[in-house]
Parts: C-alpha cells; structure tokens; sequence
C-alpha cells in the first residue's frame, strides 16, 4: 500500500497490557507499511507539545501525566490516515465499532490505547516532533 506518512503512538496502557503486537499486526494485516518506531518515555514537554490544541482544557494536565506514566511506542507508518483512523477506533471507546482497536480493547477515555495522526498536517507536525 502506498499513501502518506502518518503518526500512531501506542500509550502506556497499550504497551502496560501487552498490546503493541496486536496493534502492530492490525495496520499490516491491512497492508499499511511500518517505517519507524521506538519505546521511550516522554517528558512532560514533549507530551504537551504534542497535545498542545488541548492546552487549556479540563483534561490536559491529567493527559500529559498519562502520557508520560510510562513507555509509549511512537511509529512512522505509511497508508491512508482516513483508514488508519477507522482502524484505531473512535476517540470515546463507547463510540468505536467492534472490530477497531479501541472498540476492541479500550477501557475508559483516558486508558484508550492508541493516538493516530488525524491528517496530514497533523501527520507532519508529530512526526517531526518524535523523530526528529
């Protein structure tokens, strides 16, 4: 499959649950290519970068001390975003369909596995900012 560059990082409590294979397979199963990918544990600076549009919201300090409770696993893949959103699932686990990863395996709003790049500027922006 070829398409864009897109951003997917697998959250603490994807990686805590033994989850990154599963998610890993899913994007190849559907012919998505990996380019990148690496474990780390992000400093508060670098999650609020990364989640800056939420600056200012009730979530946002609770979000950046999520992100940054542990190993995430950032990943440069190449297909469509508008395909890999559908893979991951609905932002609220409630409201993703059976069959996605967060419909499948997400507990809560807070504990939802995985972020995807929503397009491609967005795409650009986190790919720079992770891999730099």
């Amino acid at each position: 499959m070829s398409g864009v560059r897109f951003f997917v990082m697998v959250k603490p409590d994807g990686v805590k649950r033994g989850l990154v294979g599963e998610i890993i397979s899913r994007f190849e199963k559907r012919g998505f290519k990996l380019h990148n990918m690496k474990m780390t544990v992000p400093s508060k600076e670098l999650a609020a970068e990364h989640y800056k549009e939420h600056e200012g919201k009730v979530f946002f300090k609770d979000l950046i001390e999520f992100t940054c409770s542990g190993a995430v696993i950032p990943m440069i893949w190449e297909g469509t975003v508008e395909v890999a959103r559908e893979i991951v699932g609905a932002t609220i686990p409630w409201d993703a369909t059976k069959g996605s990863i967060r419909g499948d395996y997400a507990c809560s709003l807070r504990y939802n596995l995985i972020h995807c790049s929503d397009s491609v500027e967005s795409a650009k922006r986190e790919i720079d900012l992770w891999f730099k």
